[in-house]
């Protein structure tokens, strides 16, 4: 699967940096967020594509207030999703600047007016946030613009899960990609649940990745060891600039050290390899191997005594042991001596 110029099936795995809020609704901010995601290693920034009143409504009833122990808590949702969202007009000039620098670059879209926006800058691929993925109509009208589609699974249940695969398949679209996501702002490690990353490749025949709101690198590193594919990270320059996502991003020094360890833990994993090298072979000289270990004379029989399993390597097998002793030697030998058929 490629997105962009990168292919899944055959690079690396694919970072990406969640520019989110941010901003901190600076646009020269933002500018210099995907520069320095750049700097940093990432493959691809993503973007935000919702405005307030596409998200919610600009109500302060019970069911609009945030609470429950989040780090929002107090707002309403429209006054949230009006401190966060990226500015449309911003969208050309991000767009434009990341390709100038060869960043790969797409959004998240939070409704049909996002994506039809979106499509005028052909993006890469489309995100479905978490808490999108029981809006089937629209995860149904983005796939259908046959980008691949990355759907993080945060609050899904698996029958959810499996209907939007469905879906996207349905419409043709077979590029998706699951994210195992902890929708908790940060998340703990304790809730990560890693293992669910291979089971879900499995169980639903996708691309699988990570989106992660833990704090630190461990779990994308442990995500990328399990066979994620993706991963997805909350990227800000530096957290004292502020901004509601701020407390859980990742700031620069931080991102640049986790992609370096994402891509140390590549070249560790490898590929699956029992082929014998010149350098292996070569170390097989360390390795034991029958020798003399008293002086013998002609004809004299090989025992437990005279003939035992030493490094180096040059002598004869040790498995071969039980079928030497017993015979005779050939001619006088000496301790050191290479046992030899």
């Amino acid at each position: 699967m490629l997105i962009g110029n990168f292919n899944l099936s055959e690079q690396e795995t694919y970072i990406i940096a969640e520019m989110s809020a941010n901003h901190n609704g600076s646009l020269q901010t933002a500018l210099n967020t995907i520069k320095s995601a750049k700097e940093c290693g990432a493959n691809a920034i993503k973007l935000q594509t919702y405005t307030a009143n596409t998200m919610t409504l600009d109500c302060r009833k019970n069911d609009f207030m945030i609470d429950g122990g989040t780090l929002w808590d107090g707002k309403s949702l429209y006054e949230l999703y009006q401190e966060a969202y990226t500015p449309w007009e911003w969208h050309k000039e991000l767009f434009d600047y990341a390709r100038s620098i060869d960043i790969d670059i797409f959004s998240s879209p939070f409704d049909k007016t996002a994506v039809d926006f979106l499509e005028q800058f052909n993006p890469s691929a489309y995100k479905i946030a978490s808490f999108e993925i029981t809006d089937y109509e629209f995860i149904k009208y983005t796939a259908s613009k046959m980008k691949p589609i990355i759907i993080s699974t945060g609050i899904a249940y698996p029958q959810e899960i499996q209907d939007v695969v469905d879906i996207c398949k349905e419409v043709g679209n077979h590029n998706i990609i699951l994210l195992k996501c902890t929708s908790a702002y940060p998340a703990s490690l304790t809730d990560a649940n890693l293992n669910t990353i291979p089971n879900m490749a499995e169980k639903f025949g996708v691309v699988a990745g990570f989106s992660d709101h833990t704090i630190g690198s461990t779990a994308p590193i442990v995500a990328v060891t399990l066979g994620a594919k993706v991963i997805e990270k909350h990227f800000i320059i530096d957290k004292s600039i502020g901004g509601a996502d701020a407390a859980f991003s990742m700031d620069a020094v931080e991102f640049k050290k986790m992609v370096e360890e994402i891509r140390a833990t590549e070249k560790l994993l490898g590929n699956v390899d029992y082929s014998m090298d010149e350098k292996k072979q070569k170390n097989r000289r360390f390795c034991r191997s029958l020798y003399v270990s008293k002086d013998m004379k002609k004809d004299e029989l090989f025992t437990q005594d005279n003939i035992r399993s030493v490094r180096p390597g040059y002598g004869l097998h040790p498995k071969y042991i039980e079928q030497i002793i017993g015979t005779k030697a050939k001619k006088d030998l000496n301790c050191g001596d290479r046992v030899e058929k």
